[in-house]
């Protein structure tokens, strides 16, 4: 599959300088993170919730645990998990759960935990199971400082 369309179109829009990665395909961010060789902190994991009106992304380190009931408290909505049929959906263009952490190119609101800001390289999926994108973290911090940060996780 590669890079998803609609991911490629934006990061090309905003002028953004990137690698596509390829490795065995896996099936959770830490097997990634092994398999690509990448440190898991410089790995950013991308986690779509929702509740009945809307959905939001949040953005972490795949070394980290999403605090969901401490973003449900800021944005004052009961976020859960979503479906995969609404992965589907709500990113029609990648492979379930192998959604970019660029919401804006999909409209989706993203909070991002902003530890992720403090690495010098990060990593992310491209839409498919068997690649990442790799981008300076100077890049990465400019493609997202228009979304909400707060920090939202803790690491393992």
């Amino acid at each position: 599959m590669g890079i998803a369309i609609t991911l490629q179109e934006y990061l090309i829009d905003h002028q953004s300088k990137y690698e596509v990665i390829e490795h065995t395909r896996t099936s959770s961010a830490l097997e990634t993170s092994a398999v690509a060789h990448v440190p898991g902190d410089q790995l950013v994991k991308s986690i779509l919730l929702g509740d009945e009106d809307r959905y939001l992304l949040a953005v972490i380190p795949a070394t980290h645990r999403l605090e969901i009931n401490k973003l449900s408290d800021v944005v004052k909505h009961k976020l859960q998990l979503i479906s995969e049929s609404e992965m589907a959906g709500a990113f029609s263009d990648c492979e379930v759960g192998a959604m970019p952490p660029i919401g804006e190119a999909y409209g989706i609101d993203t909070w991002v935990d902003p530890v992720i800001f403090t690495q010098p390289e990060v990593y992310f999926e491209s839409g498919d199971h068997h690649s990442l994108i790799r981008m300076s973290g100077e890049d990465f911090r400019e493609l997202l400082k228009d979304t909400r940060q707060l920090p939202i996780s803790h690491h393992l």
